[in-house]
C-alpha cells in the first residue's frame, strides 16, 4: 500500500492511499461510505499493525468501487511523515562512495562500524518543492537514498528481529553543500551545516508498506538532472543493511514510531566525478530521484530570490 500526505490549493494536509493515478482521501471516503476506519492519519496507520493496514485496504477498495477517487493531478504531495521525532542518516555506507569522499578530503578514517548523523526535521521538503542554492555555495550535490520508516518503538533491537520494527520505506535526497562538508570534516566536526540548510531533505512522495516489494535490499535507485541520468545504484550495495543499522544504533538510541532512517549515499554523486564542476546543482536544475518502477521524487533548484539562472 502507498500512503501519502497531500494537499490542494484549498485544503489542509490530508492522509490518503495512492492507487495508480488516483488517491483515496481516507477521512472523506470513510464518511461518504459510513464506515468506521481505525486509522485516519499516517501516524496511526504506520503504528497500528496489520489489522489497520487491512482495514485501509478494504476502505480503498470500497472507495474505488463507489467512484470516490481523486486524481493525483493537481495535488501537492508533502513529506509523507511531516513530524518524525528523529531523521537519522547513516553515513559512509557504500565502499565506492567512501573512495569518492576520501579523494576529496571528506573522509579522514575508514569506519569499521555503521556511522550516523542527523538531518533536522525542519529541512524536509516535499515532491516538486523548490530548494534554494545559497549564492556562496558552489558545490551543491545530490544523494538519492533509501529511507526506512520505524513502525514501533525500537530500543535494544536484535538483528534477527529488526524488520519487525520497520513499517515502510520512502525516498529521500540528502542534498549536500560539499565545500561546507569538506570544511567541517577538516575541523573535526560532523557535517551539520552542509546537510541542514532549508529544504535539503526532500522526502516522499509516498510511503510504501513493506509488502509492496519482494526485497528492499535489491532496489535500483536513480538520479536524473534536467532529464539526463546522473547515477544508477542498487540498495544491495550498502555495506550495512537496515538490520545492521537498527541493531547497532538502538543499543543506546531509542527510535520512536514514524522516525526516519536514511541508509546513505550511493556512489556516482557529483563530487566523485572527474567533471564534478559541471555536475553540481545550479538554479534552474530539475532533479528527479527514483526507485525504478515504484516512485519518483522531484526537486527544483532555485536562486535565493526564487529565480532560475538557466
Amino acid at each position: 500500500m502507498r500512503l501519502a500526505t497531500f494537499t490542494d490549493e484549498s485544503s489542509k494536509p490530508r492522509f490518503g492511499i495512492v492507487r495508480g493515478e488516483s488517491v483515496v482521501e481516507v477521512v472523506a471516503a470513510a464518511n461518504a461510505l459510513h464506515l468506521a476506519v481505525p486509522a485516519t492519519t499516517v501516524k496511526i496507520a504506520l503504528t497500528s499493525g496489520a489489522h489497520t493496514i487491512a482495514a485501509l485496504e478494504e476502505l480503498a477498495g470500497s472507495a474505488e468501487r463507489a467512484g470516490l477517487l481523486r486524481p493525483v493531478a493537481g495535488l501537492k504531495f508533502l513529506p509523507p511523515i511531516p513530524d518524525p521525532s528523529k531523521f537519522f542518516c547513516v553515513g559512509k555506507n557504500n565502499r565506492k562512495h567512501r573512495e569518492e569522499l576520501a579523494a576529496n578530503k571528506m573522509l579522514t578514517e575508514v569506519p569499521n562500524e555503521p556511522t550516523g548523523f542527523i538531518k533536522l526535521v525542519s529541512t524536509m521538503s516535499g515532491d516538486g518543492d523548490e530548494v534554494v542554492k545559497p549564492d556562496d555555495i558552489t558545490t551543491l550535490d545530490y544523494e538519492p537514498e533509501l529511507c526506512y520508516v520505524v513502525g514501533k518503538r525500537a530500543h535494544g533491537v536484535k538483528k534477527a528481529d529488526a524488520m519487525d520494527y520497520i513499517s515502510g520505506f520512502t525516498l529521500t535526497n540528502d542534498v549536500s553543500a560539499r565545500e561546507i562538508q569538506k570544511r567541517e570534516v577538516a575541523s573535526g566536526s560532523r557535517f551539520w551545516t552542509a546537510k541542514n540548510m532549508p529544504g535539503f531533505a526532500p522526502v516522499g512522495p509516498f510511503i510504501l508498506t513493506m509488502d509492496e516489494v519482494a526485497d528492499a535490499d535489491n532496489l535500483w535507485v536513480t538520479c536524473d538532472v534536467n532529464g539526463k541520468r546522473r547515477l544508477r545504484a542498487n540498495t544491495g550495495d550498502y555495506l550495512y543493511n537496515i538490520a545492521d543499522v537498527l541493531e547497532h544504533f538502538s543499543r543506546y538510541v531509542v527510535f520512536e514510531p514514524r522516525d526516519l532512517i536514511a541508509m546513505g549515499a550511493p556512489s556516482g554523486v557529483a563530487v566523485g566525478q572527474p567533471n564534478a564542476a559541471e555536475l553540481y546543482l545550479q538554479p534552474g536544475d530539475d532533479m528527479v530521484i527514483s526507485f525504478e518502477g515504484l516512485m519518483s521524487l522531484r526537486t527544483r533548484i532555485v536562486a535565493p530570490n526564487g529565480a532560475s539562472r538557466k
